[in-house]
């Protein structure tokens, strides 16, 4: 029932318009290995489910496959994908360590599966070469639609084309292919599409989080904003866009900035607490705010701004994205000041749709987008209740 509230209260967020890329970031290139909700598993939760407990029907280790036949239970109660029954769906995800596409998955399973199609997920273990093979074998096995969740974002343009030549039409989800190959797809009447949220909103939303605080960032009243930037992998594009938009939307809202520290963290929280806690005793009371481009790094900064003996909300800031549960719990406790809401209900709900769609004959935009939503401590409590 929360998960089916959470839909209808999203469903007037899911946009379906092509969303340009972010700007220039130091030159750094759109093809990317990793994205932006990725991380490790950071809290026990998410690992349990991360680590294959979820209890997905016929679960095969080995092979790093789950296969769950038609059920249609759920199509009773309307929390359901429509026109997937009878459908066979592959859906190739990078990696089941992922604790957001753990969440991800799980929900595209459910509901897909709740509608009567037949859905076998594959884990591509971070090796693209391994998620091609999948790819190939889904192609040889002559499924009706592609989900897939890329290894790399470089690899979309000799994937689309494998299912292009077999007439089976791809859905990308949570990695976006560049503009160019997007643009490929219309020019050449490819049947593809992405879908996904657009990380320069997520990076805005952090900035404006802070500028609603009483001193907008500027703790020591110095007339500059300190901060520590901890970036997922840099040639990542949604960790580009986060990592520029936060700190746009300060200058934007007319605050000075200064970067203390930035350091790449690859979306893991051990690694975020190694960066913060260095910054914080290479530069101590200096730094006066933490953007994290995802929770799991977050969750890391965290522990190492607690071990300095800094009060979140008192002498320093602390941001994310995800909205992870242990974050929201967080944000409640005002242990984080805030983070992003990545909704994985929406872009999964969205995805499928997109499946159904292109299984009925119909022609898709080559992005469909779903916004993301702030989260602080005025309705941190509200997404919480809704996500558990």
């Amino acid at each position: 029932m929360k998960k089916r509230l959470l839909s209808v209260l999203l469903s007037a967020t899911m946009i379906a318009a092509v969303l340009a890329g972010c700007g220039s970031t130091g030159g750094s290139s759109s093809q990317d290995t990793t994205t932006p909700a990725e991380e490790t598993p950071a809290d026990d939760e998410a690992a349990d489910t991360a680590t294959g407990d979820d209890a997905n029907a016929g679960t095969d280790a080995n092979a790093g496959t789950e296969t769950t036949p038609a059920d249609g239970a759920g199509a009773a109660t309307g929390d359901a994908a429509t026109g997937v029954e009878g459908l066979d769906i592959g859906v190739c995800i990078y990696n089941f360590a992922d604790n957001f596409m753990t969440l991800y998955r799980t929900e595209l399973e459910r509901y897909l599966t709740a509608g009567g199609a037949s859905v076998t997920i594959t884990d591509g273990k971070n090796d693209q070469a391994e998620q091609t093979n999948q790819i190939q074998n889904f192609i040889t096995e002559g499924v009706d639609v592609l989900i897939v969740n890329l290894v790399q974002s470089s690899a979309a343009e000799q994937i689309t084309d494998q299912c292009a030549a077999a007439n089976i039409p791809v859905v990308f989800i949570n990695r976006e292919p560049d503009d160019a190959e997007k643009e490929r797809w219309t020019t050449e009447g490819i049947k593809a599409t992405y879908v996904g949220a657009d990380a320069r909103q997520s990076g805005t939303f952090q900035g404006e989080i802070l500028l609603s605080t009483a001193n907008k960032g500027d703790i020591n009243g110095d007339g500059k904003v300190s901060y520590v930037m901890v970036q997922g992998d840099p040639e990542n594009v949604d960790a580009q866009c986060r990592t520029e938009f936060s700190i746009k939307a300060l200058t934007d809202g007319g605050m000075t900035v200064e970067e203390v520290d930035k350091q790449r963290g690859d979306w893991d929280q051990a690694r975020g607490q190694e960066i913060v806690a260095n910054a914080l005793t290479n530069h101590g009371e200096a730094v006066e705010v933490v953007f994290c481009n995802n929770d799991a790094m977050a969750l890391g900064a965290l522990q190492a701004i607690e071990a300095a003996g800094r009060v979140v909300g008192e002498d320093i800031y602390l941001l994310g994205v995800d909205a992870l549960t242990e974050a929201l719990q967080n944000v409640i406790d005002g242990k984080m000041t805030g983070t992003v809401f990545n909704d994985h209900f929406g872009q999964s709900h969205a995805a499928a749709q997109a499946a159904a769609d292109f299984a009925a004959g119909k022609d898709l935009e080559t992005l469909i987008g779903v916004d993301y939503i702030k989260v602080t401590q005025e309705n941190a409590q509200e997404i919480l209740d809704l996500v558990q």
